[in-house]
């Protein structure tokens, strides 16, 4: 579904689409990945989570390139010091994009105008309460006030918050989470006073609540300098990749696939 910008908004495309793929369709998605990516994918213990990642890269080369005109696996990424990607060359026409995944569902933001971030997490149980190991005092204490029955979506929603404005800031774990506040309730808003150098570009951020599937939580954070934004909603359905993309891919000098079947009682350097 793709809703139509007003003529005064700027437009942020998110895109959605599922993971579980069966094993012939990941080899195949496989072969547009690049080198680096294809060895963080094999460093995954389960092949269930390895299948995740390379279809979650994937979808984000294929949904860029076709925006771009290039194919999906041309693109080349560069990272700053904390993680956050951008395309290379610098001068790409299209700046700014953020990728999250949890469980079987990967979400991407695309502005050519905003720098952003996305996060989503599926809302599954709390095995202990961690909320003061990252959340503020206040939204810890909002947090209390809740009951039992409202606390997990309440959680998941101020966890999704801040790593959003984390990702959009792009400095990573340099930001405490603890430092800033959101919103734990329905209505998304973000105080970033306490957060040095910040304070005077609250306005210019802005939090949005996003559509997710039910069982999860999700939101989006730009800097849009208080412009007004449409969101627009897509879904890749994963069959539009052209098979010339797929048989290019996969005749790159040094491409040799990926196991997809490894055992899983080995424990990955990374993931």
């Amino acid at each position: 579904m793709t809703g139509r910008a007003s003529t005064s908004a700027v437009a942020i495309d998110l895109w959605t689409w599922d993971l579980d793929r069966p094993p012939a369709v990941v080899a195949n998605f496989a072969a547009l990945l690049a080198p680096d990516e294809t060895a963080r994918a094999s460093r995954f213990v389960m092949a269930r989570d390895a299948g995740r990642y390379i279809v979650a890269r994937a979808g984000l080369r294929v949904i860029l390139g076709s925006r771009l005109g290039i194919a999906p696996a041309e693109l080349a990424f560069l990272y700053n010091d904390f993680g956050k990607p951008r395309l290379a060359p610098c001068d790409m026409a299209l700046r700014h994009f953020n990728l999250s995944h949890s469980g079987a569902l990967a979400m991407l933001a695309i502005s050519d105008r905003f720098p952003l971030g996305i996060d989503i997490e599926e809302a599954k149980p709390l095995k202990e309460d961690i909320a003061g190991y990252f959340f503020s005092t206040r939204e810890c204490a909002s947090l209390d006030r809740l009951p039992r029955s409202g606390y997990l979506n309440a959680f998941y929603r101020c966890w999704t918050r801040k790593e959003a404005f984390v990702k959009a800031h792009g400095d990573g774990l340099t930001i405490a989470l603890d430092a800033f506040d959101v919103s734990v309730g329905a209505k998304a808003t973000l105080d970033l006073g306490r957060l040095d150098g910040e304070a005077s570009r609250s306005g210019r951020w802005r939090l949005f609540n996003i559509k997710t599937p039910v069982g999860f939580q999700g939101a989006l954070v730009a800097l849009t300098g208080g412009v007004p934004v449409q969101l627009r909603y897509h879904r890749w359905s994963g069959d539009d990749v052209p098979r010339e993309s797929l048989s290019c891919a996969a005749a790159r000098p040094g491409y040799s696939g990926l196991p997809l079947h490894q055992n899983d009682d080995t424990r990955p350097a990374s993931a």
